[in-house]
C-alpha cells in the first residue's frame, strides 16, 4: 500500500468566508508521486502536469487535485462529502500503484472542448438571459466546465443536446 495515511484540514474560503461550500487539504503521510501517471491512465484526469507532478480531477462540480504530498478538493457540502473523496482517492492511488505493470502511465491531461465549437452551437445573439454579457463568455465558461446548455434560455433543444453530447466528451465524471 503507497498511501496509508493523511491529516485533513477543512476550511472555507479565504477569499470569500461567506461561500457556504468548503475546502479541503489531505496532508499526505506518504509521497504518491510516482503513482500520479498511473492514476492519470485509470481515471482519465482533465489536467496533468509533469514538474512538479499533479494530476486534477473535475468531477460532480468539483475540482481535484492531487499532489505528491497534498490532495485539494474544492466545493464540498461538508466535512462527509471530504471523507467519502479522500476514501475513494486513497482506494484509486493504491490500486493504481499495485496495478502499475499492468497500466500505460499517462502524462497529458484529457483533450479540451474548444471555444469557438460550442460558440458555433449558440444562438449568437449576445442575450444576456444566461448572465453572461455575450455568448463568447458564455462560451469560454463551458469550456472550462462551468456552464452547461441548460443554462443558455435561448438554445433550441437540437442545439442543447448537440452542445450537451459535445460537452459530455469531455467532462465525463469519475464514478466516487
Amino acid at each position: 500500500m503507497l498511501l496509508e495515511s493523511y491529516r485533513k484540514e477543512i476550511f472555507r474560503p479565504e477569499c470569500n468566508p461567506n461561500f457556504q461550500s468548503l475546502h479541503c487539504f489531505a496532508h499526505l503521510d506518504q509521497d504518491v508521486g510516482e503513482a500520479l501517471p498511473f492514476l492519470n491512465a485509470e481515471l482519465g484526469g482533465y489536467e496533468y502536469t509533469r514538474e512538479p507532478p499533479s494530476v486534477t480531477f473535475r468531477t460532480q462540480g468539483k475540482i481535484i487535485t492531487v499532489h505528491p504530498r497534498l490532495i485539494a478538493v474544492n466545493a464540498l457540502k461538508n466535512e462527509a462529502e471530504a471523507d467519502k473523496i479522500l476514501k475513494w482517492l486513497k482506494r484509486e492511488i493504491n490500486q493504481a500503484w499495485e496495478n502499475r505493470e499492468n497500466i500505460e502511465p499517462c502524462y497529458t491531461g484529457m483533450p479540451r472542448p474548444q471555444v469557438f465549437e460550442i460558440l458555433k452551437m449558440l444562438p449568437k445573439t449576445n442575450c444576456k438571459k444566461c448572465g453572461q454579457p455575450t455568448c463568447m463568455v458564455f462560451a469560454a465558461q463551458a469550456a472550462e466546465g462551468g456552464k452547461e446548455a441548460g443554462d443558455c434560455p435561448e438554445l433550441a433543444q437540437e442545439q442543447a443536446s448537440c452542445l450537451d453530447a459535445y460537452l459530455n466528451r469531455f467532462f465525463a465524471d469519475p464514478q466516487l
